[in-house]
């Protein structure tokens, strides 16, 4: 079945342009289509009139990469739950919906073009700690490394996080925190990154508040909105490191003083 859809877009040519919400409207959308297929069809079509495509980041389409993320009527990567925008299908829209398509707004997602923004900023976060750097020797086969049931599946879960920016996005802080702790849990439930587990916490959480993310209230709307169902427990562990942590570094820090 094919559908007539309406999608109002925020067209902006530079970082520094002043952007704004420009409507166009597809008339033959097939059901099987992917969001992303629909707007390729949008692109040759403005392509053919000689008119600017839409700027939108996207990579394996898999749902893996994290690069496809924007606004879709005002949820990060639209209405389907654990769903990436490239995973979205038109079959969940129907025939006459309009939809408005934003890019994800925070000082530290800057934009780019259109639906695209900088979101080096998370790499920024990961390369200040989110890293074992012990010399392990030659790899070992997983399978010989003991490591309890729970922990390596919660390990696990914190590792499933692509960095899309969906739980900035939603945040009325336009915090970092779900992402940060889910790359601090990650290593911190394995034995490989208890070595720097202190200072990871500390120096990744010194850098998402220098990238000029915003203060985790608990208001949970990053947790909903995640594609791959990264809890707030994570939230909880990384504060319980960094407090930890913290507390270690006053207390080392006032013992070599009284020395």
């Amino acid at each position: 079945m094919n559908m007539r859809i309406v999608l109002h877009i925020w067209r902006q040519r530079n970082r520094t342009a002043q952007g704004q919400m420009v409507r166009y409207e597809l008339p033959n959308v097939s059901e099987h289509m992917s969001f992303l297929e629909m707007l390729d069809v949008l692109n040759e079509e403005l392509t053919r009139k000689g008119e600017d495509p839409v700027t939108f980041e996207h990579d394996c389409r898999e749902g893996i990469c994290g690069c496809c993320g924007f606004m879709i009527n005002g949820v990060p990567h639209g209405p389907q739950r654990l769903t990436t925008v490239c995973q979205l299908h038109m079959r969940h829209f129907r025939d006459g919906d309009e939809l408005w398509l934003e890019p994800f707004r925070a000082a530290a997602f800057p934009v780019v073009k259109d639906l695209m923004v900088d979101r080096s900023s998370l790499d920024r976060i990961i390369a200040a700690g989110g890293y074992v750097s012990v010399n392990t020797g030659s790899a070992v086969d997983g399978n010989a490394l003991p490591i309890i049931k729970q922990c390596s599946d919660m390990a696990m879960d914190a590792a499933s996080c692509i960095g899309c920016g969906a739980c900035v996005a939603s945040c009325p802080n336009a915090s970092a925190s779900l992402f940060t702790a889910a790359k601090i849990s990650h290593l911190a439930l394995l034995p490989q990154g208890q070595a720097e587990r202190d200072r990871r916490a500390i120096r990744m959480v010194a850098q998402m508040l220098e990238e000029g993310f915003g203060y985790c209230t608990n208001a949970g709307e990053c947790e909903a909105v995640c594609p791959k169902g990264i809890t707030l427990d994570n939230i909880a562990r990384m504060n319980r490191d960094f407090l930890k942590a913290a507390i270690t570094y006053l207390e080392e820090t006032a013992a070599a003083g009284g020395a």
